[in-house]
């Protein structure tokens, strides 16, 4: 089969990964003669499509996984998507109202249904492009968050908690999200700084000529406010103490109450108590039992209690009750304040608080496992980088009662069943039967069918899913000792971005220990956020976040590959620059390059190998065995990017710029057989290091170096085994190479053509390793190396304490090129020395410039007066 000429991406990356697919190499099956190394995705969203992060920590878990296979390790990399129940549901309400449908017009039946059909027809495209970028996933493993085995593991753990009375229902201030008009929990809102305005008004007293002032953000909160609350310390209030004032526009008439939670330095000292809106509020409310008026819709538009405001955004009504109050003298002043502003972290609505009947799981005592196996003496959960341990214990121990109930559909359905109307009059269980009986009981009432029991409308938070993903992969929650489970968890490895170190990682540790006494997962290497070359966050709305799929098209998916790990230092952002694309790309051209050089070598097996091949080939050895050393530690931890480049150096430079240098046969000549099938071996060990970062050209070469079946192919071949090396060997080389370099140097500055021999002197030669004179001599075309013990006339370089000198020969030069290249220095000497000369002439220079600076520049005007002189000299010599 012909060797293509040039490596052609696009016609190489489909063939392989059928053929991968075909030979089922991604499959893995319980095996117990083999070591288990298993990776699950972080499931991307069932909307998502490629972004640059994804490609960069997909390609982190292939490297990892490609890698363990050939390690002869049980490789399995689970895929999957997360059903999102926000994001989701807002894509599915958004398409059917272009069809003129609303999901108010339907029953939750119909509205899944329609948002299963979605799911089908758009959700799981991201894991379709997943392999294009090469990803080697178990794909007959494929979950999706709402399979209906995954949904039984969800409810099942949720009847658990239940019954063992870490779940609860409680009316509880929360996070409203009035966009996906649902709750969120603490971790799902932003807090952003936003510049906004401190509005001043003027409350007037019960039966009296007096007024106070207070200071509020939300003006329109005014028709919530149940009390005014004053710090009983404040003399500046003492007359105020027992009174009541009216609440301007609405004129309800409210209490005047004490309490030393007010701040007397902030604002007026006189705070306006809105318990519905505010959770500080709503703690003095409940002290003080004032009554809770919610102003809200649950779409953020006021109520009826904002009388002719009803049915207008609270942002419209902010800005024309501040107008209506400054006609009526009520708005005293207004200043601009900066304030925290929370806004929900999937639809960018600003967060309302609310009262509401929500489930919330208590999480202190679940925190507890989950922060000794990061943070204990015996840890058994490693993050990678460490820096992040600071922020996993803040979080940890700083935990609050998570808010598990959303007011969605999609989703799984929160399964406690109501049998009464009372807040308390219901069970849980995992299906409507199991309801059934525990109703009976608890209601002593025989007569009760599931027709008298109603479920809970809400549905799970997403992540109350996905926390349980390293266990329900594997059925480990419905069937825990089943062998898969037993065998695959804990899992080795996760890859995902510090953004969800407490959403989903925290939780999965807390869920592990919950309900398989055991870490999920042993190492966590948590990726930086890809940022574009000004440090920007990739996002659609910048524009600045590149098409993925287009990348692959146009620098093929190995260079993304490459180009992507080169930019991604371990746990650091990524300055994303399509330069290294590109650079990965010429990576992949310079390798098939060299594959087609050796190729193309005709081998007579009768040749004896050359003494400069056999020492080439000894020191290639070494320095591949210290590159593997290096790897290796670079792979321990985590530091993929390191890793990488190790292998671009040995491959780029010390491979295909010296190695085959050395063993080059001369024009038109074979090459001998030993030397040829040590470099294929060499070649093929270079590719094993190699092919988990760019599986692609590396099987691509693998299969054309010779027929291979199926049980031969690189994804399953064995990796290089590290052993001893000679370091001396490659000391050697390293000084060999810099007397190459010295002398490629001269000829350079000589024009001394390389067909021309030159003879090389060296004085000192005890430090020149004699083992290497012959590469020398080849890389160099160097007749002879002769030690002597004085000065020799010509061109000469150090090398540590040894001194080499290469004759002139006039004969060996290109006369006409070396004169043009001394008359461009002479042309720039003398420019130079002009300058320096029209500054010492200066007057005024020499008399203010400090000694020193003119000692500095009289010796430049010395030196290039020398330098003249030596050029001349030269150009004199070749007249």
């Amino acid at each position: 089969m012909a060797i293509p000429s040039k490596y052609d991406a696009s016609k190489v990356e489909d063939k392989w990964y059928a053929y991968w697919l075909k030979n089922n190499y991604f499959h893995s099956e319980v095996d117990h003669t083999k070591e288990s190394y298993t990776i699950v995705i972080p499931p991307p969203n069932v909307t998502g499509v490629l972004h640059m992060g994804h490609m960069l920590n997909n390609t982190i878990q292939d490297v990892l996984v490609r890698r363990a296979r050939l390690l002869g390790k049980n490789a399995c990399w689970v895929p999957g998507t997360d059903h999102a129940s926000i994001a989701t549901e807002a894509k599915v309400v958004a398409k059917l109202k272009e069809q003129g449908i609303s999901k108010s017009d339907l029953t939750r039946a119909e509205f899944l249904q329609h948002a299963f059909d979605w799911k089908d027809e758009y959700g799981g495209k991201i894991l379709d492009q997943l392999k294009k970028l090469g990803a080697s996933c178990d794909w007959e493993r494929t979950k999706f968050t709402m399979d209906p085995e995954m949904s039984e593991s969800v409810i099942k753990v949720f009847v658990d908690l239940y019954n063992k009375g870490l779940i609860y229902r409680g009316y509880r201030m929360v996070n409203w999200d009035p966009e996906a008009k649902t709750t969120l929990s603490d971790e799902e809102v932003i807090h952003e700084e936003r510049q906004g305005n401190l509005y001043y008004l003027q409350y007037k007293i019960e039966d009296s000529e007096d007024t106070l002032t207070i200071a509020t953000t939300r003006p329109e909160t005014i028709f919530g406010d149940t009390a005014i609350c004053i710090n009983p310390n404040d003399e500046r209030f003492t007359h105020l103490k027992g009174k009541r004032a009216i609440v301007p526009l609405s004129g309800r008439i409210i209490p005047i109450i004490e309490d030393e939670y007010v701040d007397l330095e902030f604002g007026t000292g006189c705070l306006k108590v809105t318990p519905a809106h505010d959770e500080n509020d709503k703690n003095l409310g409940d002290k003080h039992n004032l009554e809770v008026i919610d102003i809200f819709n649950d779409d953020a538009s006021l109520n009826s209690f904002g009388l002719h405001y009803q049915g207008k955004d609270r942002f419209v009504v902010r800005k024309e009750i501040a107008k209506e109050l400054e006609e009526k003298g009520i708005l005293v002043k207004t200043e601009v304040h900066t304030n925290k502003v929370g806004t929900s972290e999937r639809t960018k609505a600003v967060i309302e608080p609310r009262l509401s009947d929500q489930w919330f799981l208590k999480m202190e005592e679940l925190a507890k496992p989950a922060i000794d196996a990061v943070l204990g003496e015996n840890a058994e959960v490693n993050l990678y980088p460490k820096k992040f341990e600071n922020t996993y214990r803040h979080w940890m121990e700083n935990v609050r009662d998570w808010n598990i109930s959303r007011q969605l559909w999609w989703g799984q359905q929160i399964p406690a069943y109501f049998y009464g109307d009372g807040k308390e009059d219901f069970v849980v269980a995992e299906n409507i039967e199991d309801a059934l009986v525990l109703a009976k009981e608890r209601t002593k009432n025989d007569e009760l069918t599931t027709k008298n029991l109603r479920q809970d409308e809400d549905a799970l938070d997403t992540w109350f899913s996905s926390w349980l993903w390293p266990m329900s992969v594997f059925d480990g929650i419905r069937n825990p000792e089943n062998e898969e489970i037993k065998y695959y968890y804990p899992t080795n490895d996760l890859v995902t971005g510090p953004d969800i170190l407490f959403f989903w990682v925290a939780r999965m540790i807390v869920a592990g220990y919950e309900y398989k006494d055991a870490k999920p997962f042993e190492n966590v290497y948590l990726t930086g956020l890809v940022r574009d070359k000004q440090r920007r966050k990739m996002s659609k709305s910048l524009g600045n976040s590149p098409d993925a799929l287009k990348l692959i098209d146009d620098y093929g998916a190995d260079g993304i590959r490459v180009g992507l790990l080169l930019s991604a230092p371990a746990g650091n952002d990524i300055l994303f620059d399509e330069d290294l694309c590109q650079q990965g790309k010429g990576f992949a051209n310079k390798i098939w390059n060299a594959f087609r050089l050796i190729k193309g070598w005709e081998v007579d097996a009768s040749l004896p190998q050359p003494a400069t091949a056999k020492i080439g080939l000894e020191w290639y050895e070494a320095k591949f065995q210290k590159a593997l050393a290096e790897i290796e530690d670079h792979f321990s931890k985590y530091r993929l990017s390191d890793a990488l480049m190790a292998i671009y150096k040995l491959i780029n430079d010390d491979f295909s710029s010296w190695l085959l240098e050395i063993v080059k046969p001369a024009y038109l000549q074979p090459i001998d057989k030993t030397t040829f099938d040590a470099i294929i071996e060499v070649l093929e060990n270079n590719l094993k290091v190699l092919h988990p970062f760019m599986p692609f050209l590396t099987e691509e070469i693998w299969q054309f170096i010779a027929d291979r079946t199926p049980e031969e192919a690189l994804i399953i071949a064995k990796y290089p085994v590290i052993k001893d090396f000679d370091a001396q060997i490659i000391a050697d080389f390293d000084f060999a190479s810099d007397v190459i370099s010295g002398i490629r140097t001269i000829r350079k500055d000589k024009n001394i053509a390389f067909k021309d021999a030159i003879e090389l002197f060296i004085i000192d030669a005890e430090q020149n390793p004699k083992e290497f004179d012959a590469v020398i001599q080849k890389l160099t075309n160097t007749a002879t190396i002769t030690t002597v013990t004085e000065k020799v006339e010509g061109a000469s370089f150090r090398v540590k304490s040894n001194e080499y000198f290469v004759p002139i020969s006039i004969e060996n030069i290109d006369v006409e090129a070396e004169i043009e290249k001394l008359s461009g220095e002479l042309k720039r000497a003398e420019g130079f020395l002009v300058g320096i000369q029209k500054k010492l002439s200066n007057e005024r220079f020499v008399a203010n410039a400090p000694e020193k600076v003119l000692e500095l520049e009289r010796k430049k005007e010395s030196d290039t007066l020398a330098k003249i002189q030596t050029i001349i000299g030269s150009l004199n010599s070749l007249k």
